[in-house]
């Protein structure tokens, strides 16, 4: 049996997993969960991931790994989205990190609220505080990208996949890439990559 992946095919975080077995040419299944249905609150799901998120990957050994990034950065080893050299592979957990504490909060959680809750008028407050968080991250990346055409070093690693994921969809949050042109730029070299498949929006 090979890998399998429980998530959401348009959750970003889950996405980024999908994405890297894409490109990989790796064989996986893929396992719908529906989190707005509290599917990740059952028992069998918390058996998997006591933190109740998705995604999950189930490893060929039966064993359950969590947390997207940790998963891309274990899909990743021994292949050419993850650099040998220990600076760059640093670089790239430096970018993840950032992914997760200061742009997944704001463009992820506006996405969330705009998009799986219909912008509710319990959260409008709070969607349009997560405005000026998500546009200081996108402006980070864009100067960044003005000087370079992937994250770290000169080719794509997973630093870039941990970052696509949520921002090309960061419209979907209220959050307008028109004036961003080096990270539309960036979103167009991802997506011309021998590999590449789409985020799926049918759901959610």
């Amino acid at each position: 049996m090979g890998v399998m992946v429980y998530g959401d095919a348009s959750s970003g975080n889950c996405y980024k997993v999908q994405l890297l077995l894409e490109f990989l040419g790796q064989e996986y299944d893929w396992i719908p969960i529906d989190i707005l249905k509290g599917e990740t609150g059952s028992p069998e799901f918390l058996m998997m991931s006591p933190i109740g998120k998705i995604p999950v990957l189930r490893l060929e050994n039966g064993e359950f790994l969590a947390e997207s990034n940790a998963i891309l950065n274990y899909l990743a080893i021994g292949s050419d989205w993850l650099p040998d050299d220990r600076v760059e592979r640093a670089r790239v957990l430096q970018w993840q990190f950032f992914e997760q504490y200061s742009h997944e909060p704001y463009i992820a959680v506006a996405r969330f609220i705009q998009r799986y809750l219909g912008l509710p008028e319990n959260r409008r407050q709070e969607y349009e505080q997560k405005q000026a968080g998500g546009h200081k991250a996108l402006t980070i990346m864009e100067e960044h990208l003005a000087r370079r055409e992937f994250l770290v070093g000169d080719r794509p690693s997973i630093a870039d996949i941990s970052l696509y994921a949520y921002t090309h969809v960061a419209d979907e949050g209220g959050f307008d890439l028109t004036k961003y042109r080096q990270i539309r730029a960036w979103i167009q070299r991802i997506e011309s990559l021998p590999g590449f498949v789409p985020m799926q929006k049918d759901g959610g």
